[in-house]
């Protein structure tokens, strides 16, 4: 039997999640519902889904889904998840998992109440680079992880709502250290938790767009003793750049899924699209072979089709947004009181 998704939220990540799934069996979406009519419906259209909608509780509501996934803005996380969970609807959420750490709260209590599957879509610990790095990791090849440093930066994000600090909850930290935050604990070990972080964040360029940080630092201390350094941007130009570099008593690995690529192209004309926010698309371009797949959205919806095929909790849960948005909560107040702040996990 196919797994039956109702997807939730037409926009960017919903078409990442649709290219992701493409290669994936044993799936199907009957349903999509957005906010509004034309965007529900130009969706539906270049995917092939039979049926759209703006009644998205009505979607919840639905007997004949085994999966809810939402790609929707931040703002309505919690609400959309409890709704789900109250439902008995197994559910995927993007990341964040929330604007707040309380929120997070909510929907991890509310998932867990209710007994569902809950699965955390943070597509960074699925890209297939850091899961070969992981492999590594988990072979000896660089003996104990001491250090990690992350970079996720781009020029600034695509949707409006992003750049208001109320309705997407932060800035740059929120949007990209999540990713950053997740790899760490993905190589360094989950059961190893962060208990303190330093933090900087400030509003460098994007002045007349937003309120919140638009390049952040944070420094994270592991209970073990080890570090892991943080960088975000959305002042960085060239299209998105995701890097990763882990640093053992025995070795080194080195992750570049956007700037290393197979594949360089020069065009006189234009080539069209090329990577994720991109700003040009004439000289040398160095497009990757298949974004849905190097970013992870490929392996996390393979992942999720399956666990809720065989009734198993995915390996990404609402559990572990809820522990990043903790680290998020302690990293915030660490750039108001310009000293190290512990997280706190309750």
């Amino acid at each position: 039997m196919a797994v039956r998704i109702g997807l939730i939220g037409s926009g960017f990540v919903s078409n990442f999640y649709l290219q992701g799934l493409r290669d994936v069996p044993n799936w199907e979406i009957p349903v999509v519902a957005s906010t509004t009519e034309e965007r529900a419906r130009r969706f539906a259209e270049k995917w092939g889904i039979p049926e759209w909608t703006t009644d998205v509780e009505g979607v919840i509501r639905r007997k004949d889904l085994d999966l809810i996934v939402l790609g929707v803005p931040n703002y309505v996380h919690k609400d959309l998840a409890v709704k789900c969970a109250q439902a008995g609807k197994n559910v995927v959420c993007t990341k964040p998992l929330a604007r707040t750490k309380q929120e997070a709260k909510e929907m991890l209590e509310a998932v867990r109440a209710a007994g569902v599957l809950h699965g955390y879509a943070e597509t960074e610990v699925f890209s297939p680079a850091v899961m070969k790095a992981r492999e590594f990791i988990e072979r000896g090849a660089i003996g104990e992880v001491l250090t990690v440093r992350s970079r996720e930066a781009h020029a600034g994000p695509h949707e409006p709502w992003f750049w208001r600090k109320e309705l997407a909850g932060g800035g740059a930290l929120l949007d990209m250290g999540c990713h950053c935050i997740e790899a760490a604990r993905y190589f360094i070990g989950k059961e190893n938790p962060v208990v303190e972080v330093l933090a900087w964040g400030d509003r460098l360029y994007h002045h007349e767009r937003t309120d919140a940080e638009d390049n952040a630092v944070l420094l994270m201390r592991f209970e073990g003793g080890q570090m892991a350094l943080a960088e975000v941007s959305w002042i960085a130009r060239g299209g998105l750049d995701l890097r990763n570099e882990i640093y053992g008593t025995e070795g080194t690995i080195f992750t570049d899924v956007t700037r290393e690529t197979p594949i360089k192209v020069f065009s006189r004309p234009g080539a069209g699209y090329i990577v994720e926010k991109a700003e040009a698309e004439t000289g040398w371009l160095f497009p990757p072979v298949d974004e849905a797949w190097i970013y992870g959205y490929r392996e996390e919806m393979k992942h999720f089709v399956e666990c809720v095929a065989q009734g198993q909790m995915p390996r990404e849960t609402f559990e572990d947004g809820y522990i990043v948005n903790c680290i998020l909560e302690a990293a915030y107040r660490s750039m108001e009181t310009k000293r190290w702040e512990k997280v706190d996990y309750d």
